[in-house]
């Protein structure tokens, strides 16, 4: 994989593997949910959601990185499971929107396309809480751009992103008291950096899933 691009094929590699990775680790994700209510099913919507937007783009033909982060946005959107699942699919959209106009990414473009993803939650959510996946997203969009302005590459500054959001998710138990009560990180937040440990997999050559895994998608509520 070029290094200094991203390619439509690369970004359904990264999708693929960034969707089985959460889908295996979803009940670790549910165990942690206990903001805004502890239903615990954090995990379990956003891998139902991630799934919808990875199947979308396995129906694509196309190998453009705006045409596939389009797909998983209405894939994700139509697909939305609960609060976490509509909060990722806003994500997707915001993502997609940065992608417009572009078959290929690189450094500079994609780190714009993860503010924007980062920009679209912020603007969408009525009450934006700190402490929560919107945090972790601002996180990895901060990364991401600074390592894009400071001449890293596209995978260079992917790994920025996860180093971020994982400090990210490492603060939202000091801005979210139900959180430090508990004893745990932010669900969403851990769910956010299970998809980046996906997307990284590809990146570090760990393995480029060329389908999805066989499950099914489970409808839970909130």
């Amino acid at each position: 994989m070029d290094n200094e691009r991203l390619t439509g094929s690369s970004f359904r590699a990264m999708l693929f593997a960034a969707a089985n990775r959460l889908h295996e680790q979803r009940k670790f994700v549910d165990s942690l949910n206990v903001f805004p209510v502890p239903d615990g099913d954090t995990g379990t919507n956003m891998s139902s959601t991630i799934l919808a937007a990875a199947k979308e783009v396995e129906k694509s033909g196309s190998d453009s990185v705006a045409d596939l982060a389009a797909a998983a946005a209405r894939g994700s959107l139509m697909g939305a499971r609960g609060n976490s699942g509509v909060i990722l699919s806003q994500f997707f959209r915001g993502f997609a929107d940065g992608c417009r106009g572009h078959k290929e990414l690189d450094s500079h473009t994609l780190a714009q396309a993860i503010q924007s993803a980062s920009d679209t939650v912020y603007k969408a959510v009525m009450k934006p809480v700190e402490g929560t996946m919107l945090t972790v997203g601002r996180f990895a969009a901060e990364g991401a751009n600074a390592a894009a302005e400071s001449g890293a590459n596209v995978w260079e500054t992917l790994e920025a992103a996860f180093r971020e959001a994982q400090k990210g998710l490492e603060k939202t138990p000091q801005l979210l008291p139900v959180l430090r009560e508990a004893g745990v990180v932010d669900a969403g937040g851990q769910g956010l950096v299970v998809i980046l440990e996906g997307v990284l997999s590809v990146v570090r050559g760990e393995g480029v899933p060329d389908a999805l895994m066989d499950v099914s998608v489970v409808d839970h509520g909130e």
